[in-house]
């Protein structure tokens, strides 16, 4: 496709401390140290997760609030992206082909994570090792593949469910409002498509669609730059609740995850993008802000607007495209929460239950990696996908307890890995069909990682005019006509 002129941008005054201290990576990596410090200093001072002090509770607020924020956006942003990106087909040529290519590789690279994860766990055989004081318990909720599919019938508009437990004094009781993230995605496409067979009629509602979606996805980014105030009272919280202990008990099973999402990121993913004559530094730069972000949050859903950012802006990615590839991925490409990780824990509860695996249970990991991961719906967790996955191979459900202790922990990781894999299906596909911006992709990395949102514009076409404010760091902005400024992890 043709590809316009990059903007000349005015030199970047800022000294190299001022430089260093505005990168989102360096925000995120003192929120990380300054978190575990705070977790620790709490727990020297008596905390733990049954009688917290005033500092562990500060930061359990700190962090509980972050994700809270996050969340309170999950169902307007997927209704509203999931809406827009099936509208913008309409301008995509191809647009049939571009999906099907879409899936195809979401299953290819699935394939090749549940592959690693079925490796790792019969060399590490983590649950062979597992330490001592383990206990199982019954997991708070189950996956099964009846439900998973009775879960697709909305019960409403939004999937909004209302749940009552008794409450802390006698005849009183606390009800609790959820969302069922399956039935939004469902109520979401149906309205999509409805809208695209309706043509003309539906233009206005396609238009106020597009607008919410900006609308939500700015109080979105609000949200996502204050990620490093949120990380570090997460993580906080996580150390005085977790601690080592819990972590050295299942130790090899934490080794094997964390190897398994290695290995993909940073070896599969490579190999991908060079195999499309693409550059791995590049690839890695230009998504890096949108992997961080993952990390932190552990949620695709919540990263979404940050990995359509970097998808669009860095890696050259058609608008067009990306606005359907990228929150269809955010909701089903789950390389880590959906591949490795039930893998090498369906194989930890086997091991270590004493249960031996044959050649078809082996083969049905690898199908429900493949074609389950929906269950896991791009929500904070993969507790629905492991329980679908020990249900089909018949293994005992509750040896979800043994692992609970540990899933935050390991689903940083798993998050990351997901988002990276959301961003990297849309640039290969874009480049075999010969629609990647590659002078886009190959432009250095400057400025933040936050581009000034008033330097969008309304078009859906990669070679539309910017006009925007420039940002801190970005001593201009772009000229009309101009491509889209990257988006820097700093």
């Amino acid at each position: 496709m043709s590809t316009t002129a990059r903007a000349q941008k005015a030199p970047d005054t800022r000294g190299p401390v001022r430089k260093l201290l505005t990168s989102f990576g360096f925000q995120i990596i003192a929120a990380l140290v300054l978190g575990i410090a705070a977790g620790l200093l709490a727990r020297n001072l008596g905390a733990t997760a049954d009688t917290p002090n005033g500092l562990s509770a500060t930061l359990d607020t700190i962090g509980s609030s972050y994700v809270t924020l996050l969340r309170a956006a999950v169902v307007p942003l997927i209704f509203t992206a999931i809406v827009a990106s099936i509208s913008n087909l309409r301008r995509v040529q191809n647009a049939a082909r571009l999906a099907g290519q879409t899936l195809l590789w979401f299953a290819i690279t699935a394939f090749i994570a549940v592959t690693i994860g079925i490796v790792l766990g019969l060399v590490i055989q983590p649950g062979a090792k597992a330490g001592e004081g383990l206990t199982t318990g019954e997991p708070y909720t189950v996956g099964t593949w009846w439900n998973f599919l009775l879960g697709l019938i909305p019960q409403n508009f939004l999937g909004i469910t209302v749940s009552t437990s008794p409450g802390a004094s006698e005849g009183s009781f606390t009800s609790t409002v959820g969302f069922n993230i399956l039935q939004v995605i469902v109520v979401a496409a149906a309205v999509g498509i409805a809208a695209l067979k309706a043509g003309k009629k539906a233009e206005p509602f396609l238009a106020f669609t597009e607008s919410l979606l900006k609308v939500i996805q700015r109080v979105l980014w609000w949200i996502i730059r204050i990620a490093p105030l949120g990380t570090f009272g997460l993580i906080g919280a996580a150390v005085v609740k977790y601690g080592w202990e819990k972590l050295a008990s299942l130790g090899w099973f934490a080794i094997a995850i964390y190897i398994g999402l290695a290995l993909v990121l940073f070896v599969v993913y490579p190999i991908l993008v060079k195999s499309h004559r693409l550059s791995i530094k590049q690839y890695f730069s230009g998504v890096w802000p949108a992997v961080q972000l993952a990390f932190v949050s552990r949620s695709s859903i919540g990263t979404l607007p940050l990995t359509e950012r970097v998808t669009e802006r860095n890696l050259g990615v058609p608008r067009s495209y990306a606005s359907f590839a990228v929150p269809f991925g955010a909701t089903t490409k789950m390389d880590g929460c959906a591949a490795i990780y039930p893998a090498i824990a369906a194989i930890f509860v086997a091991q270590f239950f004493d249960i031996q695996l044959n050649f078809v249970q082996y083969l049905l990991i690898v199908i429900v990696s493949v074609v389950g991961s929906a269950a896991t719906a791009g929500t904070t967790g993969a507790i629905v996908m492991l329980t679908l996955t020990l249900s089909t191979l018949g293994l005992p459900l509750e040896g979800v307890g043994l692992l609970i202790a540990i899933d935050p922990i390991l689903d940083m990781g798993r998050t990351a890995v997901n988002v990276a894999g959301q961003a990297l299906v849309p640039t290969i596909v874009a480049k075999r069909e010969g629609i990647l911006d590659e002078d886009l992709y190959n432009a250095p990395r400057e400025g933040l990682p936050f581009a000034d949102d008033s330097a969008d514009d309304d078009s859906a076409d990669d070679d539309s005019a910017d006009d925007g404010e420039a940002t801190d760091g970005e001593a201009g902005a772009p000229e009309a006509g101009s491509a889209k400024e990257p988006v820097s992890a700093g």
